[in-house]
């Protein structure tokens, strides 16, 4: 499953949902995130974007909704795991620009990942999917940030990504 949104397949049930956060510290600094997802069961959705702020979930993921007394759907659990990985890069210069952003884009693409950029808060989500080449990816994320190219965050991971050195 690739970074999705309702305009690129319209026979597909897409609705919106959306995470309650706990910010701490300040982070992240939004009280709510809404992602798109597509429905596969009655109280049960896939994720179609990778998140930017909710912690513990990954694109492709499936979870629990309940809609509260104005229909907005709520993510209660997840389910599924899909075996994504997500991790946040920001970074260390100039993440609001559209240009920075990109580049640490193009600089994941070659490991087959891909996310999307928020300009608003400078960082980049990306999607590391279950394929992907694990050990390569957590040892070039963490070199990004020893060189100060990047700061990071785990925000979903998998128990082979924590075992990878």
């Amino acid at each position: 499953m690739s970074e999705n949104n309702p305009e690129r397949d319209p026979d597909v049930d897409w609705v919106r949902v959306v995470f309650d956060l706990e910010p701490e510290d300040g982070w992240p600094p939004a009280r709510t995130e809404r992602l798109w997802a597509v429905r596969v069961g009655n109280d049960r959705v896939r994720l179609g974007n990778t998140p930017f702020f909710a912690r513990g979930f990954a694109l492709g993921d499936v979870v629990v909704v309940a809609p509260d007394e104005d229909g907005v759907l709520w993510v209660k659990q997840a389910v599924e795991y899909s075996g994504n990985c997500t991790i946040r890069i920001i970074p260390a210069e100039g993440g609001h620009q559209v240009e920075v952003r990109q580049a640490v884009l193009d600089a994941f693409a070659p490991f087959g990942i891909e996310g999307e950029g928020i300009e608003q808060f400078g960082l980049v989500a990306l999607n590391v999917p279950s394929a992907a080449e694990i050990s390569a990816v957590k040892r070039f994320v963490i070199q990004g940030a020893e060189e100060g190219r990047w700061h990071y965050e785990e925000g979903c991971v998998t128990p082979e990504w924590r075992a990878t050195e």
